[in-house]
């Protein structure tokens, strides 16, 4: 059974799109059954050129990828969540929506490489950045043996890991 994280971030339009195509992209590399979803609170309605470009830079594909609002994946007929991780501050503060299911849930944050100081270069480069540290922890969840059958209180456990490094 497919395991589905829902990676959530104010605007969905960066850190949230790196984490979703990152996990994808490690989940197929590996043959991990694990699908994950991205989406916002406020989207933007639009994903930041820079995110984009870096995850083409990588290899990673960006097919399908748009600015999507949270409530699309809080309804009854949303594919079931084992996990939603919310990787910007705001949206950690944020009151989410129910999520059917009961899904584990927890903050990694990262900072919006869209207020790096700077010419093009240089915010470029803090996406970059962001790609890899997000990439390297979607890698990790990626890895994780028997997530499906992971009971709540342990795969809680094992994503809380992997954020303390």
């Amino acid at each position: 059974m497919t395991t589905n994280v829902l990676i959530l971030c104010t605007h969905n339009s960066a850190r949230s799109v790196l984490a979703e195509a990152m996990l994808n992209h490690w989940a197929a590399k590996l043959g991990a059954d694990i699908r994950a979803y991205s989406a916002g609170s406020s989207p933007s309605g639009r994903i930041n050129p820079l995110a984009l470009d870096v995850l083409e830079a990588a290899g990673v594909s960006t097919e399908g990828a748009r600015s999507k609002n949270w409530d699309e994946f809080a309804s009854e007929s949303a594919p079931h969540m084992r996990v939603v991780i919310t990787v910007c501050d705001s949206a950690a503060q944020e009151a989410c929506p129910f999520w059917p299911g009961g899904p584990v849930k927890l903050h990694w944050g990262y900072p919006d490489p869209s207020n790096a100081p700077g010419d093009d270069e240089a915010r470029r480069q803090a996406f970059e950045v962001t790609r890899q540290a997000i990439g390297y922890r979607m890698l990790q969840l990626a890895q994780l043996k028997d997530i499906e059958a992971m009971p709540d209180a342990d795969l809680n456990a094992a994503l809380t890991a992997i954020e303390r490094g």
